[in-house]
């Protein structure tokens, strides 16, 4: 089928990469002419495993192309994917200006009949909205015959696994109440359809509400158990033999139930805030969903507290090793992570952080640019040297079994603040550090 892409973003790159990646004719539409250009010659803007290998032998086979040009691009496609950012407004809101902006594109260049796919993230009531201004564009024109389908189709890719997950989806969720349009997409998804029925169909406004329930619940799981690790804190309690204990019955599972500084990436802190929005619009009370968001902001200052207690408050001059710097392992995210909430306040408190991440170290010289009080370093033992303590922000496997000797001779004291409860309190004890984790007792 041919398919169209609206926005080159996370989710627009790599579902247009898998549609190519099974034999679709895909094209990808951005703004940004340079953007389209390294994306033309197979350069990747963003770290995702798997994508640059299918976008250069989807390149290679002309299964994929990139422009710049609207008319080109809605003439392509029969399915028009729309997967351009949602960002928050100021109040939280979700802004919908660049949806409605492809939207009058598509309205203003549409012939024939067209499915347009609402991909982005977006609040309920969108589709209505995007129907509305095409349609409104369309009676405004002479001289074309256009008609057009409108459906919600969410993404549920994670960042990291993003490739994988739209090459084998758990579920396919299609908001429509048009038989032609949901026949054009089961053809679309039937490559990613064999093993089991995936896809689920329903009514537009529910296909949106149950991609930003999905994300919320997944976000309230994460607070719930900070909530349950800094109780544990309090109490004297293991926060890792609760989550074992709760996470052994299958009504909760272990997905999601792991402590640390609270989640970030672009996905759930402006979801839940866009939801309590939406909620608020309508005069309805999100009680949960408030306290979820609140419990994350405040877990994003925990660690700052166990290092400002540890040192008496007095930061001034000190030096901390970072490790890890994007919100998750294997992606440069740094959108909402908490380690840019961590390095503020040390910043502010007087101390320099010498960081080295394996993917976001571009993404976090583009933020900070020039700095005096953050060193990036080219390898984690580099950051260590000098340093009086070093700090786990995010858990990526090469950080998992380090040489526990080697960190003890580059760090002025055997000091570890550990984020991401990714080390053994008895293994850190046998080998002679001071370590502070979360929701576990610290050994001292």
């Amino acid at each position: 089928m041919k398919v169209t892409i609206f926005g080159t973003g996370y989710v627009g790159l790599v579902q247009g990469a898998v549609l190519a990646d099974v034999g679709h004719e895909v094209v990808c539409l951005d703004i940004d002419q340079n953007k389209v250009d390294r994306l033309s010659r197979g350069e990747v803007p963003i770290y995702e495993p798997g994508l640059e290998e299918i976008l250069k032998s989807s390149l290679l086979n002309g299964n994929i192309r990139f422009t710049s040009d609207y008319g080109l691009a809605t003439a392509h496609g029969d399915v028009l994917f729309i997967a351009v950012g949602t960002p928050p407004d100021e109040n939280g809101s979700a802004d919908l200006k660049y949806v409605l902006d492809v939207a009058s594109s598509i309205g203003q260049e549409i012939d024939g009949y067209k499915v347009v796919v609402n991909k982005s993230t977006v609040p309920v009531g969108t589709a209505d909205k995007v129907r509305q201004r095409i349609g409104d564009i369309i009676s405004q024109r002479s001289g074309k015959t256009a008609s057009f389908d409108v459906i919600s189709n969410p993404e549920f890719l994670k960042e990291g696994s993003a490739v994988n997950d739209c090459l084998r989806p758990d579920r396919i969720i299609i908001g429509t109440d048009s038989e032609r349009a949901e026949d054009v997409m089961r053809e679309l998804y039937a490559p990613f359809n064999r093993n089991h029925e995936k896809i689920i169909v329903m009514d537009t406004r529910s296909a949106e509400l149950t991609k930003y329930a999905a994300n919320c619940i997944l976000a309230t799981k994460i607070s719930f158990i900070n909530e349950i690790a800094n109780l544990a804190d309090a109490l004297g309690a293991d926060v890792e033999k609760v989550r074992n204990g709760i996470g052994s019955d299958p009504r909760i599972g272990y997905e999601f139930i792991y402590p640390g500084v609270g989640y970030g990436g672009s996905c759930f802190p402006k979801d839940v805030q866009a939801l309590i929005k939406t909620a608020e619009d309508i005069g309805f009370d999100t009680k949960v969903l408030k306290a979820v968001e609140e419990r994350n902001n405040l877990q994003k200052t925990v660690l700052f507290d166990k290092i400002s207690s540890h040192f008496s408050g007095d930061l001034k001059g000190k030096v901390f090793a970072f490790w890890g710097l994007s919100f998750k392992p294997n992606t440069d995210d740094m959108r909402e992570a908490p380690s840019r909430v961590l390095m503020k306040a040390l910043w502010d408190a007087g101390a320099v952080v010498k960081a080295y991440d394996p993917e976001a170290m571009q993404e976090t010289r583009r933020i900070y640019a020039e700095s005096t009080v953050l060193e990036l370093c080219a390898s984690k033992e580099l950051a260590l040297e000098g340093a009086d303590a070093l700090v786990i922000l995010t858990e990526w496997k090469n950080f998992r079994a380090p040489n526990f000797e080697l960190i003890k001779k580059k760090l002025r004291t055997p000091l570890i603040f550990d984020g991401r409860n990714i080390y053994d309190p008895g293994s850190m004890l046998r080998e002679g550090f001071v370590y502070h984790s979360i929701g576990r007792p610290s050994i001292f």
